[in-house]
């Protein structure tokens, strides 16, 4: 598909790219600045002045990484299964995009969050890994990522890849929940949910706020970095196109 096939900007947001391109422009780098800048403060906040757990003592400050990687990896999924579903139903000319250029973020922040887990997890399991109903979950979840990100390059028709993608991308939202739930689901080594909806917090507020700055920075700054990738491929495929249409009899 190439950039001149897509409907022109109205007025209004309409989903073109080039009316995406227009809204973006003074967007990406100050949500990079300001999300880099709240990811400083909350990584200096609970790294360097939050206090250490009572129980797991100063390993526990693995969560101001492994905890927000943790929201990405899942989040971004999520916006998988939204793209999947617009690019199968509506057509939507921006949904392969975006879903293109997710599945990377996506996938290193699943592939963080179980680096992190691995690490938090060996000194109070004693072991590296454990076939925990949430570790299992998760991995599945990075292994869907990077089947999505092989699908969606993997057919010579971009338009084929992203429909193969979007039907990956859907079936794969049932791990989800798994994830959210299995520690209430099944027993397992991995400790409960301390943050939740419906209630107040389990973990110590000189934690929480530190977490939550974190998890508000990294939120930012993957933000940023996906309207950044957008852009550039659309760029890359207006400058295609007028290239084509150039050098065309």
């Amino acid at each position: 598909m190439s950039f001149s096939t897509y409907p022109a900007p109205s007025g209004r947001w309409t989903g073109s790219p080039a009316r995406f391109l227009h809204v973006t422009r003074p967007m990406a780098l100050p949500c990079l600045l300001v999300g880099l800048a709240v990811l400083a403060a909350g990584l200096i906040w609970g790294l360097g002045f939050a206090p250490a757990d009572w129980q797991q003592g100063e390993t526990v400050r693995i969560m101001y990484l492994h905890v927000p990687m943790a929201w990405l990896a899942s989040a971004g999924y999520v916006l998988l299964a939204a793209c999947g579903l617009l690019s199968l139903v509506w057509r939507h000319p921006l949904a392969g995009i975006v879903a293109l250029e997710a599945g990377p973020l996506g996938a290193t922040a699943a592939a963080l969050c179980l680096i992190t887990g691995s690490l938090w997890g060996k000194p109070g399991w004693g072991t590296w890994w454990v076939w925990d109903a949430r570790l299992t979950s998760m991995l599945v979840l990075f292994f869907l990522y990077l089947g999505h990100i092989l699908t969606i390059r993997a057919f010579d028709d971009p338009v084929r890849g992203q429909r193969a993608a979007a039907l990956l991308a859907l079936a794969g939202v049932v791990d989800l929940p798994i994830i959210k739930f299995s520690v209430q689901w099944w027993n397992t080594l991995h400790q409960p949910d301390s943050i939740t909806l419906t209630g107040a917090p389990t973990m110590a507020m000189s934690m929480f706020w530190p977490l939550l700055v974190c998890t508000a920075g990294f939120t930012l700054t993957g933000t940023a970095l996906l309207l950044i990738r957008c852009r550039a491929a659309l760029l890359e495929r207006r400058t295609q196109a007028l290239a084509l249409r150039d050098v065309s009899p």
